[in-house]
Order: C-alpha cells, then structure tokens, then sequence
C-alpha cells in the first residue's frame, strides 16, 4: 500500500489536457437557436425513437446532449413523449418489431412535425437493408424531412441536420 502511495504522490495528476472548442459546432449552434427562436418562437422539442439501431448513433446523441455542446441554450430540449414533440429524431434501420410502434409515434406527433432520420442505418438501411427482420431505411416507414448520414453521426453533422430540418419549414 505504501508503495502504490509513494508512486501517486511521484507521479502527481495525470489528465488529458481540454479539447479545443470546435467551430464547426459553434456556428451550426448559433445559427440553429437563431432558426428555432425564428421558426417556433419557443424552444424545439424532440423526441428521440430508436428504431433498431445499434446504439452508435445514440452515443452521438448522448454527447450532443452534454453540457460540452448544451443544446438547453439553443432553445432544444428532448421530450419523453411524441405528442409534445415538434421534431422526431429517428435512429437505426427499422425492425419489424419496431414497425408499428414507430407509425404510432409519428400519427402521435402533432402537426407540423418534422422527421430527421440519423446515421447510415436511417437513411439507407446500412448493412441491414431489408429483410425478414427489417424494414429497411426510416423513409420506408415514416415520411423524413432530413436525412444525416455518417456511421455515426458527429453531433456538429446531426445539429446540422435538425437545423436543416427547421430551415425547410417543410413539416407534415
């Protein structure tokens, strides 16, 4: 034991030192809580629906969702049901399982709402495509606004994507 506390002492403090801030992240956020105070003249409210996905692009979720990037200052705040949400947030390829639960969601969301499929498996149907077991992309199920591809996603690509989304005003 006092080994192991002479060698912390010797060594001292050892931690990555802070990474830099990213631009890209900055000025997509800047111009999204301008877009979403324009568009809804409240904060955006989303709902997140995990159609089968294998959770990569809900770890970029997660981190968008982190004091680091703090989508609470731009006026978005994720919602833990459809009929408060204005924007559905959709991941992974669709499962059969999934299926139904996912168009109850949507018919549950009111109108205008907007559809963002996230990650390759969203937009296209990735490795799984379909099959006795998938559906296939989100556009197969559901109407989508946006599509963001990346496998996964970087948080700045997926902010992009919901400003894109807000942008269009297209809504359904």
């Amino acid at each position: 034991m006092y080994q192991l506390l002479k060698q912390i002492a010797k060594t001292g403090i050892v931690t990555e030192p802070m990474p830099n801030p990213d631009e890209a992240l900055r000025a997509t956020a800047q111009r999204l809580g301008e877009a979403i105070l324009g568009h809804f003249g409240r904060a955006l409210a989303i709902r997140h629906v995990d159609a089968g996905s294998c959770n990569g692009c809900e770890l970029e979720i997660h981190a968008l969702n982190s004091p680091y990037a703090n989508p609470e200052r731009l006026g978005i705040r994720f919602v833990a049901s459809p009929r408060h949400a204005d924007l559905l947030l959709v991941t992974g390829p669709v499962s059969r399982n999934m299926e139904t639960a996912l168009k109850r969601t949507w018919e549950a969301t009111p109108d205008p709402k907007l559809v963002v499929a996230i990650g390759d498996c969203g937009c296209t149907g990735g490795i799984f495509g379909e099959s006795y077991a998938s559906c296939g992309r989100v556009s197969n199920v559901i109407p989508v606004d946006v599509a963001v591809p990346g496998c996964p996603p970087t948080p700045a690509a997926i902010l992009q994507g919901i400003l894109t989304a807000i942008s269009s005003g297209k809504g359904r």
